[in-house]
């Protein structure tokens, strides 16, 4: 009987502290997640920014269809209800044109952003270079985090961190419990794990979008500012923005609190969106410039035709996509697409230039758009995204208005 009670009592501790327990307990990732980790509080702005209230939704053009990924076409309502659309906004010029909450959901609710979360983070360590304490993002990362072996990682710099070039090895393992996506996601102590890296290759070499880089990141401004992540992100970009709503930012565990920088941030839909004016206007928010210029415009736009125009700075980008005949012109910017064969057996040729539009993206479909151009910001968040092209119908809401 007492060895019984023994192994519960260990099976009871193993399962409220191990990574891997947590992963089988939780199974898969939901919008949900925040609620069963720790967090640490973004407290909100005592002058919130509004935009200018445009609803009900008449002031907006719509698309009467969208075809899913399977061929099905559905209404706009219906496409978004199917993916389990938690909020739909459509900013335009500080107007807005549409904002739709489902399952329950209100412009209170507190979301999960996952990956969203690295572009706020990218705005900081921005922040960071143009007030010195980082110097250049060209300097190695080992000129700041002495855990890592200088030998080892010397050659990585910042900005290969930023472009997801860092070469550092990174298991695509979503669904090995033991596995190291798993560690940093679920277990309790991010700075062991940062200990245990591992290099794959020389950086700079390729794109290898990686959670580890993030991470890095983050410790990185923490070194040199000597505040915490949510205490930057208060600081420098939550209350001046003039965020309506508190926020919350999970960490590894209540004794650590390590901010799981690569995903975690949670806050409202109306918030989010302001990160994307923000950028929208080159990082000046009214009449104070928050983020560099040159830093934005670094994350938005290509000088060169660095990972297929699709990744800068921790911001992801739309691509056009153009098959070559003979009258082709081509723009300044591009990149051999390859070959692809059509519906009709016959080998098409293509290439790859930017579109102008950026985003955050995060897993599950959660979306900060923003196209420059017509000063239209787009927000999705929700609980599936396989289903729609959600890129594809952001343009379509983008050509519409």
């Amino acid at each position: 009987m007492i060895k019984k009670i023994m192994l519960l009592i260990t099976l009871l501790l193993f399962l409220t502290s191990c990574h891997t327990a947590r992963f089988f307990k939780w199974n898969v990732v939901n919008q949900d997640d925040y609620k069963k980790f720790y967090n640490l509080k973004i407290k909100k702005s005592n002058t919130p920014f509004l935009f200018i209230d445009h609803l009900p939704n008449g002031n907006v053009n719509l698309p009467k269809t969208v075809q899913t990924r399977k061929g099905v076409n559905l209404t706009f309502k219906e496409a978004l209800k199917k993916e389990e659309t938690l909020a739909f906004l459509i900013i335009r010029k500080d107007s807005i044109l549409f904002e739709e909450y489902f399952e329950g959901a209100t412009k209170k609710s507190v979301q999960a952003s996952f990956s969203m979360s690295k572009s706020f983070l990218s705005a900081m360590i921005g922040i960071a270079v143009n007030k010195g304490q980082i110097k250049s993002i060209k300097d190695p990362i080992t000129n700041y985090l002495d855990f890592l072996d200088k030998k080892e990682f010397q050659n990585i710099t910042i900005e290969n961190l930023l472009d997801m070039r860092s070469g550092i090895l990174s298991k695509k393992d979503f669904l090995n419990p033991f596995g190291q996506i798993v560690k940093m996601y679920y277990g309790k102590n991010i700075k062991k794990y940062m200990t245990q890296l591992k290099i794959k290759q020389a950086p700079d070499l390729s794109y290898d979008y990686s959670n580890i880089n993030s991470q890095l990141l983050a410790l990185i401004l923490e070194k040199v500012t000597g505040k915490m992540v949510t205490e930057n992100l208060e600081e420098q970009l939550w209350k001046p923005l003039g965020m309506e709503y508190d926020a919350l930012w999970s960490v590894d565990s209540k004794k650590n609190k390590t901010v799981k920088a690569f995903c975690c941030l949670n806050a409202t839909a109306i918030d989010y969106a302001k990160i994307g004016r923000l950028y929208l206007n080159n990082g000046k928010w009214n009449d104070k410039q928050i983020v560099p210029k040159d830093w934005v415009t670094k994350s938005t736009t290509f000088t060169t035709a660095k990972n297929n125009f699709r990744y800068s700075n921790h911001w992801k980008h739309a691509i056009t996509y153009e098959v070559i005949t003979d009258k082709t012109v081509y723009p300044d910017l591009y990149v051999d697409g390859g070959y692809y064969v059509d519906k009709n057996n016959e080998k098409k040729h293509f290439i790859i230039y930017p579109y102008p539009a950026f985003f955050a993206v995060g897993i599950l479909g959660q979306f900060i758009y923003v196209y420059p151009e017509k000063e239209i910001i787009i927000v999705r968040l929700g609980k599936k995204d396989k289903n729609i092209d959600w890129e594809e119908l952001f343009k379509k809401i983008v050509e519409m208005n």
